[in-house]
């Protein structure tokens, strides 16, 4: 009997990784209005910066669209890092310049009034699945994030499971036994980040390339971690190794995850995760297990799952933004 006008007000959800700031802006129902992608490269990347970049991106798409600054009843942006959404900070940061403690809520509230949550970007990429990905049917599932980092969004009736720390997730601090047993430290790289990761992959072939010709290093140099895999994927021998080596320890991850949790799915994202060759590895070493059994399948929304899993979380505070409040 009662809609919002999709009109009276917009989104706003905002990824920011090592590399860029993408900006997903829509209106109250979800609808896209715009995205847009900043690269951070060769630029500052301190929370002051950050926040310079946000302000000035966010005028020139309100104005583009005639929306008054009023008219953004909410932002929700996601940061590779442990947040306590509660207070709106980041606690901790391994990628960008300086971030430790940053009160990015409060910094961002300077810029404009209206509902600001921050969150962690692979608890949003999970939100984002279970809105328009690949979890849409599941209310019990991890999402598995391997890229430039390594995490986990875990979401478990229905809505993100962050833990009494805030560090639900934060899979790159497992100790596994085929993994170095350094205590883990809130300001440092997980172990698993020295493995699993691009930076991590692109290592171990450099470490193999031996005595090849000058001519053929230099090839093998160009590649990046992804053209590892897909070498992997057409039988070259080493490749086939590098990911062999990394699927053992995400199928241990798995299954480990699948007990505690028991899950109804397991997706990976990122540009390692979500790479087919390494998915057929792991579905390979898990074969055959007889607990904890569960579905590994590919993320969906891909390098937007961050944006739209904040476009989630926003649209279910359009309410209590818009209607009055009992005192």
């Amino acid at each position: 009997m009662i809609r919002f006008k999709a009109e009276r007000g917009c989104l706003l959800a905002i990824d920011i990784s090592a590399d860029r700031i993408s900006y997903l802006l829509t209106d109250l129902n979800g609808s896209e209005l715009e995205t847009r992608s900043f690269s951070l490269a060769r630029r500052r990347a301190t929370p002051d910066a950050i926040c310079g970049y946000i302000a000035e991106e966010l005028k020139t798409m309100l104005r583009k669209h005639r929306k008054t600054r009023e008219q953004l009843l909410a932002i929700v942006v996601g940061v590779p890092a442990i947040t306590n959404v509660d207070e709106g900070t980041v606690l901790s940061i391994s990628t960008l310049e300086g971030w430790r403690s940053i009160p990015l809520r409060s910094m961002l509230s300077k810029i404009i009034d209206c509902l600001i949550i921050v969150e962690n970007d692979i608890n949003l990429a999970a939100e984002g699945e279970h809105y328009c990905g690949a979890a849409q049917a599941e209310n019990d599932f991890v999402l598995i994030h391997i890229g430039m980092n390594v995490g986990a969004g875990i979401f478990l009736g229905g809505r993100i499971h962050h833990g009494s720390q805030w560090s639900a997730g934060e899979i790159a601090y497992l100790r596994l036994p085929s993994v170095s047993r350094r205590q883990p430290m809130i300001h440092e790289f997980g172990e698993l980040e020295s493995v699993l990761t691009s930076t991590g992959i692109l290592r171990s072939w450099n470490e193999g390339k031996g005595k090849a010709s000058l001519d053929k290093r230099r090839t093998l140099r160009e590649l990046d971690a992804v053209g590892i895999l897909n070498l992997a994927q057409v039988g070259d021998a080493r490749a086939e190794e590098i990911v062999r080596r990394r699927a053992e320890i995400v199928a241990d991850i798995i299954t480990n995850l699948s007990l505690i949790l028991n899950p109804g799915l397991i997706l990976m994202g990122g540009e390692i995760g979500s790479h087919p060759v390494l998915i057929d590895s792991v579905r390979k070493h898990l074969h055959g297990s007889e607990f904890g059994l569960t579905k590994v399948m590919p993320s969906v929304p891909g390098n937007k799952a961050v944006l739209w899993g904040g476009i989630a979380l926003a649209l279910g505070e359009v309410p209590g933004v818009l209607l009055p409040q009992p005192n």
